[in-house]
């Protein structure tokens, strides 16, 4: 059985909305890493006491889009983005232009996380099926979202992403410890600008990520 995994009530709301008759375990987090860590870790733990098997978590929700990305596909309002791999964007050192990353070797650091290809392969499939347009690229996790355009750019073609996240990274760090594979689902609900929450859509973008999550557990479900 799938796990379909948000963040928030809101975001589950809308799954649920979208879900009906789907046989799948459910699981909201809460914000950011620390929340998404300890909540998942629990969970997973359990169902392996339990000898429960988990055929695959479904991560989704909804993200803000970068506007300059180094010349990688950029993604718009309410568009469907998979994540190929997360990143940790802000782990680091705060300059004024740039966040300098930390040194790998020296610290025995992991900061970025390769999605199962073939899981999301299989997103890709059932979207398409149910003609619903959908784009892959990399996500990049943060702490603290970006709230100007400069901040936006400078993480978005620093790592060439395509969304900002705020718990991606860890979903597929925990899920990576337990041998479960990751599909992630996002909808675009801003674009990472100078902070205008009139431009946002963001029940919308809930809805749309409920609504493909939902598309995809449907044909993973009834295929497994």
């Amino acid at each position: 059985m799938y796990l379909a995994l948000s963040a928030t009530a809101m975001e589950m709301k809308a799954f649920d909305k979208a879900a009906a008759g789907i046989d799948c375990h459910r699981l909201v987090t809460g914000l950011g890493l620390v929340e998404t860590t300890l909540r998942l870790t629990d969970w997973l733990r359990d169902r392996k006491e339990e000898r429960t098997s988990i055929a695959g978590v479904i991560n989704f929700g909804i993200a803000g889009a970068y506007l300059h990305n180094g010349g990688a596909q950029t993604a718009g309002l309410l568009d469907i983005c998979l994540a190929t791999d997360e990143v940790l964007g802000d782990l680091g050192i705060c300059l004024h232009a740039k966040i300098e990353r930390f040194s790998a070797d020296n610290l025995g650091l992991q900061q970025s996380f390769v999605l199962d290809r073939a899981l999301r392969a299989r997103g890709e499939r059932a979207l398409k099926q149910a003609e619903i347009p959908c784009q892959s690229g990399r996500f990049v996790t943060v702490q603290c979202v970006s709230g100007t355009e400069q901040r936006g750019n400078m993480l978005g073609k620093a790592f060439e992403g395509l969304c900002e996240t705020m718990e991606g990274a860890a979903v597929v760090r925990v899920c990576g410890e337990f041998a479960v594979p990751v599909l992630e689902v996002r909808c675009v609900s801003n674009l990472v600008e100078d902070r205008n929450v009139q431009n946002w859509k963001l029940r919308q973008a809930c809805n749309r990520a409920g609504q493909a999550a939902a598309v995809i557990i449907r044909v993973l479900a009834a295929r497994s």
